[in-house]
């Protein structure tokens, strides 16, 4: 053979093979990733091919899909009271994808999860009916959560204590998932983009804040889980005035002629004592006061529900005036009404804290289980004997203190107010918080609740937890009770 020629045939079968491996290198190692890459239309096209399945809220269907008018996704989202429901189901749209629980289990709702395939599925890639997500919230305590918000800016939990079950979650404004959920809704995108009041975001989750004189409960807890007081009826230390150590800043109170002198952790509750709980965590340090936070889900990094929260901070590295700032839930202290929801959650359960969840199941098409949540998955915060003398205090702050908005007849409750500081010097308009337990003894029903109000257009000097934030607590408990 010409040796030119055979030159040029070996030079073309070492093409022919490195195409060969090239081939078999993309066809083995990356078709998953090609087939899952953002830019591959092929896969909203096939997610849109057909009805998705549904978001479920006590057995009827919240979501929905609607034949369009294009040619390759033939199927867009929709949504039953859409904006009653954005903080529970997210959204799920052709042009900008999915978030929070439309995101979280997308695979099962457009049929693609392997879980929902038959093995002659699995080899003939046939697309197999979607599955649902049913959901643990109450319709009634959503409804209620919402309305009573209306046009405030801010947001709303509410949990079962002994089970973790979330039975509503409001953030406010809202906005109506089905307004994005095609590819002709930029304006609309845009528009909630450019919203300064930020309605896409949600706050009962995802929103951080000073949570105020709320996390005097977790103050209270460590004075008695670490021994520096012997129950919520013994006087504290407390000077009123107290002046910040190593400063000559004097923190004052809120009511000036509140018996808050050395008064108890009962008395320091009901009125807001500043002196006795910034006393208190100065006394305590950041260390212990820090592991009663964290014991409370302060920290968590993880926290899914099964939409993630943000972190809730306790902070660290500070000196002693700086540490008894966060005994009155303020400095660099943070939390989301979810975490706040879950400190009176523990309280109600005797100390015990149940893992937080909105999802109680995940369905096949068929209606088979491929994912179960069971409730009452806990671990103990406190003692039993320091959740139930914080029980007595709170309601001691709901029948004769701060939290007087949140009383319901014939039920128990218990809570606690809080104002919090917003800006440089507090030169924003303050945030108005509420954390509470309610419980009728004749139905056996519990909740747990926590609501911040961040802005109500009310005055500054109208601004506080019991004048905004108690009233929409009091409405969900009812609701919750069955009132």
């Amino acid at each position: 053979m010409n040796k030119t020629i055979r030159r040029a045939s070996v030079f073309c079968l070492l093409m022919v093979l490195a195409l060969l491996v090239r081939a078999t290198w993309v066809q083995a190692y990356e078709a998953r990733a090609l087939a899952d890459d953002e830019h591959n239309r092929r896969n909203t096209i096939a997610q849109y091919a057909q009805p998705l399945g549904d978001i479920i809220v006590a057995g009827s269907p919240v979501t929905g899909s609607k034949e369009t008018d294009g040619d390759d996704l033939r199927y867009k989202r929709t949504y039953t009271q859409g904006e009653l429901y954005a903080a529970v189901t997210g959204y799920s749209s052709q042009a900008y994808g999915a978030t929070q629980l439309e995101g979280i289990y997308s695979d099962v709702l457009d049929g693609t999860d392997d879980r929902l395939k038959d093995p002659a599925d699995l080899f003939t890639g046939e697309r197999t009916a979607p599955g649902d997500v049913l959901t643990t919230i109450d319709p009634d305590v959503q409804k209620a959560a919402f309305e009573a918000l209306g046009d405030d800016r801010g947001a709303a939990v509410a949990m079962d204590p002994e089970s973790g079950r979330i039975l509503g979650m409001v953030s406010s404004p809202s906005y109506d998932p089905s307004d994005i959920s095609g590819t002709g809704d930029g304006d609309a995108w845009q528009e909630l983009l450019d919203d300064e009041s930020k309605p896409m975001v949600n706050r009962a989750l995802r929103q951080p804040l000073p949570p105020g004189s709320t996390f005097k409960l977790v103050v209270a807890s460590a004075a008695l889980e670490n021994g520096l007081y012997g129950s919520v009826d013994e006087p504290t230390d407390s000077p009123d005035p107290y002046t910040l150590p190593n400063t000559s800043t004097v923190l004052s109170n809120e009511n000036p002629s509140a018996p808050c002198e050395n008064a108890t952790l009962r008395t320091a509750l009901q009125y807001s004592c500043n002196n006795v709980f910034a006393k208190v965590a100065a006394d305590l340090g950041q260390d212990r006061l820090k592991a009663m936070a964290d014991a409370f889900g302060f920290g968590t990094e993880d926290l899914d529900v099964p939409v993630r929260a943000s972190q809730s901070v306790y902070p660290t590295g500070m000196d002693k005036a700086q540490t008894a700032l966060t005994g009155i839930g303020q400095f660099e202290v943070t939390a989301t009404p979810m975490q706040m929801a879950m400190v009176s959650a523990a309280l109600a359960d005797g100390g015990e804290l149940s893992s937080p969840h909105m999802v109680s199941k995940v369905t096949g098409g068929d209606g088979s289980t491929l994912e179960e949540f069971p409730d009452g998955e806990s671990r103990r915060v406190v003692k039993e004997s320091t959740a139930e003398q914080l029980r007595s205090a709170m309601v001691t702050v709901v029948e004769e203190g701060t939290g007087s908005n949140a009383r319901i007849d014939g039920a128990e409750v218990g809570g606690k107010t809080g104002t919090a500081q917003n800006g440089v010097d507090n030169s924003n308009t303050p945030y108005a918080w509420f954390t509470s337990y309610a419980r009728d003894d004749s139905t056996g029903k519990q909740v747990a609740v926590a609501v911040v109000v961040e802005d109500s257009g009310a005055a500054r000097s109208e601004v506080s937890g019991n004048g905004l934030a108690a009233p929409i607590a009091q409405k969900m408990m009812k609701a919750a009770l069955g009132r």
